[in-house]
Order: structure tokens, then sequence, then C-alpha cells
């Protein structure tokens, strides 16, 4: 499911289970998901999983980057941030 741009960048969607989600690229807000160690965006409402390669574009047109490190634990631990 690849995140999708208008022409001027300004907006963004991704269509998730049939559904479209979409939002001003100013609005995103882009994390890490701890236990599976990717990046996420926060899109009307909606996490969705991206590529490295999206969240930089994200970050390009000005949406919030609060992606953090993690590194690899044992199953049942918790993932720190370093």
């Amino acid at each position: 499911m690849p995140l999708q741009f208008d022409a001027t960048h300004a907006h963004c969607w991704a269509v998730v289970d049939q559904a479209t989600y979409r939002c001003a690229v100013a609005d995103v807000v882009i994390t890490t998901n701890d236990a599976t160690h990717m990046s996420e965006a926060l899109i009307d409402g909606r996490r969705i999983p991206i590529t490295e390669a999206e969240a930089d574009a994200l970050t390009l047109y000005n949406a919030t980057d609060r992606r953090h490190h993690t590194i690899g634990v044992e199953p049942g631990e918790d993932s720190p941030v370093i």
C-alpha cells in the first residue's frame, strides 16, 4: 500500500482495507512502532506503516518527524529507545 501525494505534495493519502485515509502533509506525524521497528504515519487518525523512503518524503514536505532509533531485543522484552 504505497503512500500517494497530490501534484503539489500538499496532501497525501493511503488506501487500507478499501478505506482511503487522507490529510494535509503538514498534519502528518511520523512515529516509530517499537514492536516492529518500522515507521508509521498518522494520517486521518489512522496509523499506517510506511517505508523509510516514504517517511523521508513526508519530512521533506513538512510532516512532523517523531521517529526514534530502536535496538533489537529478545522476544518478550521491552524495546529500549537509544
